[in-house]
């Protein structure tokens, strides 16, 4: 049986499941201390972040199952660090979506009384 993201080109199902990764602000703190770190981390992202650690290690798991971040699990200690080469990826892609979808809208004001809304 087929899901209703199956109906969709590759690209934008893959894009989609990427945002998905990105949208909750936790998993968007944790990737900005690991690129502003610039060096994998082991423990010390816990300390950093409002969450527990076992909330932290489930925002760890969808952001390596999305392939944004690189981790090591070394018995009860885990290291993880940004996938630099995956969010470049992942920038130009969402760059390439945009600027296509905003070659498709016409260049009009939207607004109160245009009739567009």
């Amino acid at each position: 049986m087929l899901a209703k993201a199956d109906l969709f080109p590759e690209t934008l199902a893959s894009l989609a499941e990427l945002a998905k990764a990105l949208g909750h602000p936790a998993r968007l703190a944790i990737l900005e201390h690991l690129a502003a770190r610039n060096v994998c981390l082991c423990g010390d992202l816990v300390d950093s972040l409002p969450l527990a650690q076992a909330t932290v290690s489930q925002h760890l798991k969808v952001l390596k199952a999305a392939g944004l971040v690189k981790g090591e699990v070394d018995g009860p200690r885990s290291c993880y660090c940004i996938d630099r080469e995956a969010l470049a990826r992942l920038r130009e892609a969402f760059d390439a979506f945009f600027r296509g979808t905003l070659d498709t809208v016409p260049d009009t004001s939207c607004g109160p009384g245009s009739g567009c809304c």
